[in-house]
């Protein structure tokens, strides 16, 4: 009983819970019912409201179009102030109306009661209409953000717009303030300080900037020259009225001055902008704005990379249109811009990464770039180039340019180019006068004088970092800077003038110095001289050799003896004291600059000597401690070794590579000792296919079996041993065989230039089914040659030489330097070319080569579609390095690689860099000196009964040191050798060493020496009486072969004709 009373009471309280919740269920929805009645009655009340003001709206601007009812200034208040009060996005039309009937109002005459803006001066409506026309002149704002420019019918509505903006900001069109209103004016011209306020409060240069890009970021801008002229005039209108705060110039150049090329545009489309600008002294004010550190950095914090980039091209192109501004502000000018270059240099990056972003003119930079001005990159770039321009140049360099340089009697002349490949002998260095005028500029050595803390002197260094900020920072024109900075032919040997006066005892005292503190002012000095050195580097590159030697644009060639010579001690102070890295172990720009400006001077007079006998050594490094440092493992030794090699004598380093080559014959066991043997590598050769036998067994042969001992063994075509045991002997003999044949220009593998008969690869040996594997042997071979302290007679043509070096991958290597090394009069009808005062166009010439292969002409083009390119002066420069670059590059680049490439595998490339191309041309062929009689006297090796006071061997020297030329001296040195020029290191490093034997019989019964034969060669006995004889020779030993001639005479003329007739080269 007591359970079925507790559920009945549960079953109570659950249905009283219902219908509590149930009736308030019913309150909340008739609760809700109401509210959304509420809203909809709103809503549609609303909708009704703005139905019916629209269609007021509509039926007074049609009463207005049909002339039914008269307009006036209240009326248009109220008709505006019902339409703000509805205005939606579907209301663009009637606001447009508004607008043309606002604007119609102020063009009433004698109306005041028409004029929109008398409403100002009523005393009731004075404050309601100033609230009305910010609410429509935001409008408008709003509107011209979303219209493009470049559509028709968007045009127009930026007009009329704008028309508002300026109608509004500016009592010069109203007609209040004519005639008696003329006392209305300042009150009127505060309410439009008012007005323009709101808008600036509202983000009115945001409004402008991007009406601006809009119009102007592109190649043709769209915007009219009212346009432009409205847009102008409404950014400026602030500033003036604010009279030039820092606020107001720091919105017009975060917002209008940043916009891409504006400067430009203004100066082509409105002049009238650009006479306000300087009425009004715009750039001074921005100048000195910008000159106080924190605004600049403000402003270039809130610009991006690319914005920065325009700002800055916009300053510099009003820095040349107002070249007197620039010239009283030229410091802080300069600071200024050197500060917004740093800044954007702070993002730029050596390498693509996630985080970077490719930029046209800045390459990989690291901050957000905008990719919609990529458009107008190349006219902002048109514009930074004005600061490399001469007037600039001229404004900014007036201290350097106005120096004077000072004159002196004529010097003597550069030497002119010889016959030989490279050098005059310096005897002749200095002979001839100068042509090209009565007097020359005074060497100019370092006198000093100048104090480094003068206002000059700082001005110059700041001017200085300002250009080497531009170079590190606008990476992908840092080229067109440097051409820029050496147009003027005389700044840079001004500049040099400047640098040589500073400090007290001149240039380069003071900028060890330098080197040594870490100071402001030590790092503008040293950017005064990276500058240089970079300039001129650039300069002397581009240069050809007329211009270097002959014109001798712009540097004297006794100024460049000096700047070298000043270079070459600074790069050796840097390199020998270690102050060429910095705290991380990263090489100096400093260095680069100074490093690669001294290459490019050597290299120069490696082609062609300007420079007298040991002008690049350094007399106070002994070879001795350089040899004991490198041992050591020193690293300034290396480094030493590394970049200025020549400043070590040449047989020193010729020296030095012999032991690397010694020591890695040690290392892979190439070398004799006690208790081993080298493998020894036999291969049999036939002599009529001497060629092809050793083609086929050495080609296959790894590199460390090609650096061993090779023997050879020669067989007739039958098959039967010839006579004679090699002991390196036979193996030099069918080197010199082999090397003979494949640089016969017959087998067309090799050609040979015009002129001076050098060897490069023949761009047709394709006719060689195996061409390629044959280079690849070839330089094999060679590499053997030199491996092994062989010399050969194979002159090399120097660009090939410089190929086979890769120096043609370095930045300052030009193709058209080398050109006449390949064929001198193909380089000057190009250079004619460079200096055609004409229309290229009217020579008939393409981007092409016309080329007769084997009969049949075939047309190369130099670029994809150039037979059908034209050369114009605009192109001929590149034409030029396109021609050269196909001649000497792509015409010969496969056999180039192959040889190259069975080249190195015998010779480590680190080995050469040691060496100039002549340099390694000597290393192949001996030393181009003449013969040292007396040296080869001291290393000849007798036989037969010979000895050196036997009176034929005495008549020998005699004849050879009196009777005999230079050329025929070296005709004999070949006949004995197969080389006409002596080893580099001496005789003493022949190898076999130079030997002469006395003979009695012809060769083919020559059976060697005999006790016989020794006595009667010692005592000067004859069998019977040789004249009838010719001496012969075993080049393969370097043995001469003479007979026990009778008299001198005799001896001289078989000598002579000998060696004419060359009939040496017989196997003993």
């Amino acid at each position: 009983m007591f359970s079925v009373t507790q559920s009945s009471k549960s079953e109570f309280l659950d249905k009283a819970r219902q219908a509590r919740e149930e009736r308030k269920g019913h309150k909340d929805k008739e609760k809700s019912a109401i509210h959304i009645q509420a809203l909809v009655r709103r809503f549609l009340c609303r909708c009704r409201l703005q139905k019916q003001i629209r269609k007021e709206v509509d039926d007074y601007f049609q009463a207005s179009e049909t002339g039914t009812s008269k307009r006036n200034a209240l009326s248009i208040f109220k008709i505006a102030r019902k339409l703000l009060f509805v205005y939606r996005q579907e209301d663009k039309v009637r606001f447009e109306k508004l607008c043309r009937a606002i604007l119609a109002s102020m063009e009433v005459e004698n109306e005041p009661k028409v004029w929109y803006v008398s409403l100002a001066l009523s005393k009731d409506l004075t404050i309601p209409w100033l609230k009305q026309v910010k609410d429509v002149l935001w409008t408008c704002c709003q509107l011209l953000k979303k219209l493009k420019p470049d559509i028709l019918q968007d045009n127009k509505l930026v007009t009329l717009y704008l028309s508002m903006l300026v109608t509004f900001t500016d009592t010069s069109t109203w007609r209040i303030v004519r005639g008696k209103g003329e006392a209305l004016r300042p009150a009127l011209t505060r309410i439009c300080e008012n007005i323009m306020g709101h808008l600036n409060q509202k983000g009115f240069y945001s409004i402008l900037q991007i009406l601006l890009t809009n119009g102007l970021a592109r190649t043709k801008p769209s915007l009219s020259k009212g346009t432009l002229t409205a847009i102008f005039s409404l950014s400026l209108r602030p500033v003036i009225a604010a009279h030039f705060s820092d606020n107001l110039l720091r919105s017009f150049l975060l917002h209008i001055m940043s916009v891409p090329a504006v400067v430009s545009h203004l100066s082509v489309l409105t002049p009238e902008c650009m006479v306000s600008i300087q009425t009004h002294d715009l750039l001074r004010k921005f100048i000195l704005f910008l000159s106080r550190e924190e605004q600049c950095l403000d402003i270039c914090v809130c610009l991006e990379g690319s914005h920065t980039l325009c700002l800055l091209g916009n300053l510099i192109h009003l820095g040349y249109l107002n070249e007197k501004v620039l010239e009283e502000e030229a410091n802080h000018f300069v600071k200024d811009l050197t500060d917004m270059l740093s800044y954007c240099q702070r993002y730029v990056s050596q390498k693509k990464s996630n985080l970077t972003h490719w930029h046209p003119v800045l390459g990989w930079f690291s901050q957000t770039v905008d990719y919609g001005l990529n458009e107008s990159m190349p006219l902002v770039t048109k514009q930074l180039q004005y600061l490399w321009g001469v007037c600039v140049i001229r404004t900014l360099f007036s201290d350097v340019l106005s120096k004077k340089l000072e004159s002196q009697e004529p010097t003597p002349p550069p030497p002119q180019p010889s016959t030989s490949q490279n050098n005059l002998p310096v005897k002749n260095l200095f002979k001839r006068a100068f042509q090209k005028s009565a007097s020359v500029r005074n060497i100019l050595k370092p006198v000093g004088g100048k104090r480094v803390d003068s206002a000059e002197v700082q001005k110059v260094c700041s001017i200085c970092v300002l250009y080497q900020t531009a170079l590190s920072t606008l990476t992908q024109i840092r080229l067109q800077i440097l051409t820029g900075l050496t147009h003027l032919d005389e700044l840079l040997p001004k500049h040099w003038a400047f640098i040589c006066e500073l400090g007290p005892q001149g240039g380069l005292k003071l900028f060890m110095e330098c080197l040594n503190n870490d100071t402001e002012e030590s790092k503008q000095l040293l950017a005064m001289l990276m500058l240089f050195c970079d300039c001129s580097r650039h300069l002397i590159t581009i240069l050809d050799d007329i211009e270097v030697y002959e014109e001798q644009t712009s540097f004297k060639i006794e100024e460049l003896l000096t700047i070298s010579s000043f270079l070459n001690t600074f790069v050796y102070k840097m390199v020998w004291d270690g102050i060429l890295e910095n705290a991380k172990g990263e090489k100096l720009e400093l260095f680069h600059s100074v490093h690669g400006w001294l290459m490019v001077l050597y290299e120069r007079d490696c082609r062609r000597r300007f420079t007298p006998d040991d002008h690049w050594l350094r007399k106070d490094l002994k070879p001795s401690l350089l040899f004991q440092e490198l041992e050591k493992g020193k690293k300034r030794a290396q480094l030493l070794l590394q970049y200025i090699p020549h400043v070590i004598p040449h047989k020193n380093r010729v020296l030095l590579f012999r032991n690397i080559v010694t020591k890695e014959k040690e290392s892979l066991g190439l070398v004799e000792t006690s208790s081993a043997s080298p493998h020894v590598t036999h291969i049999t050769i036939r002599r009529s296919r001497m060629l092809e036998d050793g083609y086929d067994q050495l080609r296959r042969l790894p590199a460390n079996s090609i650096k061993g001992v090779i023997r050879v063994k020669f067989v007739n075509d039958l098959g039967v041993d010839e006579a004679g045991i090699d002991q390196d002997g036979v193996f030099k003999e069918f080197l010199e065989e082999i090397i003979k044949k494949v640089f016969n220009p017959a087998l067309n593998l090799f050609r040979t230039t015009s002129g001076n008969e050098r060897l490069y690869p023949s761009p047709t040996s394709y006719i060689h089914e195996n061409h390629l594997q044959l280079f690849e042997f070839v330089g094999k071979m060679l590499g053997k040659a030199i491996y092994e302290g062989l010399v050969v007679d194979v002159p090399f043509a120097s660009f090939f030489l410089s190929q086979v070096m890769g120096h043609h991958h370095s930045t300052f290597y030009s193709s058209i330097d080398e050109l006449p090394s390949l064929d001198s009069e193909f380089y000057k009808n190009l250079t004619s070319i460079k200096r055609y005062d004409g229309d290229i166009g009217d020579l008939g010439l393409t981007l092409s080569y016309d080329e007769d292969v084997m009969g049949q002409l075939v047309c190369h083009e130099l670029i994809p579609g150039g037979k059908t390119m034209t050369v114009s002066n605009e192109n001929k420069i590149s034409y030029i390095h396109l021609m050269a670059h196909f001649r000497m590059h792509t015409q010969i680049k496969e056999q180039t690689a192959a040889f190259i490439r069975g080249f190195r595998s015998i010779i480590n490339p680190e080995w050469l860099h040691m060496f100039s191309t002549p340099e390694v041309q000597r290393l192949v062929s001996g030393d181009n000196a003449e013969i040292d009689l007396d040296d080869l006297k001291k290393h000849t090796v007798y036989y037969g009964g010979f000895h050196s006071s036997h009176r034929v061997i005495i008549w020998l020297w005699d004849i050879l040191s009196s009777d005999f030329t230079a050329e025929e001296r070296a005709m004999f040195l070949k006949f004995v050798t197969s080389c006409s020029r002596p080893p580099l290191l001496g005789f003493a490093y022949l190898k076999p060493p130079f030997s002469i034997r006395c003979v009695e019989v012809s060769d083919d019964q020559d059976t060697g020496d005999t006790l016989g034969s020794v006595l009667r060669g010692f005592f000067t006995i004859r069998k019977k009486e040789p004249g009838g004889r010719l001496p012969t020779s075993s080049t393969c030993f370097n043995l001469l072969k003479l007979p026990n001639y009778s008299k001198k005479s005799i001896l001289r003329d078989k000598l002579r004709y000998a060696i004419s007739m060359n009939t040496g080269f017989e196997l003993s």
